[in-house]
């Protein structure tokens, strides 16, 4: 695909988020957040891309990928499009460098395709497993990552009727919560001090911190199969019409629900065309 094309494509999708958000059409923001959480190995403008050209996707992978799967992508199936980068080797590689993929730069797009697990056939895929209402494995791990980054986490009934509260260095909870209020209302924290404590800070609103920790909480939520509720709010206000401001907002807290998700192990995912 020429790079023009690929420029009209990609444009298009961000603007089709962009025009539901102003149309007050915040359900558009939690079908995003929700292919986040199925596709985080992707960058945040190929979940865009993908759920443009299939909105129903559930998992998505190359052609031989889906063959080393021993599934075969059906005739006539039309391939969804996404970036891969293009890169050179910098002035200064040589032969003796020992790690050359950190010297080198990211040149450019192309296109490249996967296919939907819909849009094949073959050996039934391994289920990936789901937590429905008590995901205590999972948050003992999130309670083991919030530690290993030096943050301490305690329980007081003093910050009641707030379920959670973030501080510096510090998350204290409300005890006594169920496993699954206590995960979610976690990962709201986590989204706070991963997002919310450095020099952005000043230039966000609470508005704005409390949305996007709470689409924090919705993907990492959604990609363990925890219901919740939470990250339905209207990201119009956050951005004030500004697209690229949006997507730099959604792109913090894709990358934040990532760290979290892998710091827990929570659903297995294939590597990204």
């Amino acid at each position: 695909m020429k790079s023009e094309n690929i420029k009209k494509v990609t444009s298009q999708a961000i603007e089709q988020l962009v025009a539901a958000l102003n149309a007050g059409h915040s359900e558009a923001l939690a079908r995003y957040l929700a292919a986040m959480a199925k596709f985080r190995t992707y960058s945040l403008l190929n979940v865009l891309l993908i759920l443009k050209q299939c909105p129903n996707a559930g998992r998505v992978a190359g052609y031989r990928t889906w063959q080393s799967f021993g599934r075969q992508v059906r005739q006539g199936e039309k391939g969804i499009m996404i970036l891969a980068p293009m890169f050179r080797k910098r002035a200064d590689e040589t032969d003796k460098t020992p790690a050359k993929q950190e010297l080198r730069d990211v040149s450019g797009f192309r296109s490249v395709y996967v296919w939907d697990e819909q849009q094949t056939t073959g050996n039934e895929l391994p289920q990936i497993g789901s937590v429905t209402g008590d995901p205590t494995v999972y948050l003992e791990r999130l309670e083991a990552f919030v530690r290993a980054n030096g943050i301490v986490l305690s329980y007081s009934s003093e910050i009641a009727p707030a379920k959670g509260m973030a501080e510096k260095g510090k998350i204290t909870l409300l005890p006594n919560l169920t496993p699954a209020e206590m995960f979610a209302t976690l990962v709201h924290e986590c989204g706070h001090a991963d997002l919310h404590f450095g020099d952005r800070r000043a230039d966000t609103t609470k508005r704005i911190r409390e949305t996007e920790a709470e689409a924090v909480a919705y993907v990492v939520c959604t990609a363990i199969g925890l219901e919740t509720v939470t990250a339905y709010a209207d990201y119009v206000g956050l951005y004030g019409g500004d697209a690229n401001v949006l997507m730099e907002s959604l792109e913090r807290v894709q990358r934040t629900a990532s760290r979290i998700l892998d710091a827990i192990q929570a659903v297995p995912q294939q590597k990204a065309a």
